[in-house]
């Protein structure tokens, strides 16, 4: 099954997350996402759009089959998606995130480590709830939802788990801008080629410099924190509420 759609717009790929019903991040997704970013590059992409289809960008990890899991295997997926969240940050070209619809948790993540993000102006909702369904947000991500929108914001998001409008996400700076949820590529495409037609050599150096910060977060991540994120995902509360989660999301299927 082809979970991630490549379509060419001239030097721009967009790649479209394409693993129906909510592209709910499995090992399969995150590692085929992965490799589409680290492999577009080398095939002649000069900027990269992530999408998917209208209602819902990612609704993040699949814990129905992430639950299943045992720790070396969980430990490989954590492994697995700081790489790609280290793919995007040290991306050498320019990714935009067009986000139309929902985007929670790892949907949330993945846009934050993208150069620039475009989301539907609609009933939608971004953000961070880790903590609502038991899992601390790990501190590589923490840190970077504080780059972007800064500390106070980030602390109320991160700690309620909250997940925000998508107007209120543009007020803060958690998304670039809003578009129409049928004009969301097109803004993006259109962004990426404002920043081609820039002096290629400037940009891409100033352009490394300015994410410098982020691609560290993320280094620092795969160093020190990985042990203790498996560490807490095997803890009883989180597997309490992990398992609860599921449980609704059972619940509500056969409603």
């Amino acid at each position: 099954m082809t979970m991630i759609t490549t379509l060419d717009h001239g030097p721009i790929r967009e790649l479209r997350l394409s693993r129906p019903p909510a592209n709910a991040l499995n090992p399969e997704l995150i590692a085929a996402l992965g490799e589409a970013v680290t492999g577009a590059p080398a095939e002649g992409a000069r900027a990269l759009v992530l999408s998917s289809a209208l209602g819902m960008f990612s609704a993040g990890l699949d814990v129905p089959s992430l639950i299943r899991l045992d720790r070396a295997a969980i430990r490989d997926t954590w492994e697995a998606l700081y790489r790609l969240m280290y793919s995007l940050a040290a991306s050498p070209v320019p990714v935009v995130a067009a986000i139309p619809g929902h985007s929670p948790a790892g949907g949330a993540v993945l846009a934050l480590y993208c150069d620039y993000r475009v989301m539907a102006d609609g009933p939608f909702k971004i953000g961070l709830n880790e903590v609502q369904v038991g899992i601390p947000l790990p501190v590589a991500i923490l840190r970077a939802l504080v780059r972007l929108v800064g500390p106070h914001p980030a602390e109320r998001l991160a700690v309620s788990g909250q997940l925000i409008t998508a107007e209120e996400a543009f007020r803060i700076g958690f998304v670039d801008e809003l578009a129409p949820a049928d004009q969301v590529v097109p803004r993006a495409l259109e962004w990426c080629r404002g920043v081609l037609a820039l002096p290629p050599k400037a940009m891409a150096h100033t352009r490394q410099c300015a994410r410098a910060d982020l691609v560290r977060i993320v280094e620092e991540g795969l160093a020190i924190e990985l042990n203790a994120v498996v560490d807490v995902w095997f803890s009883e509360e989180t597997q309490q509420a992990l398992h609860a989660l599921v449980e609704r999301l059972a619940a509500k299927k056969k409603g």
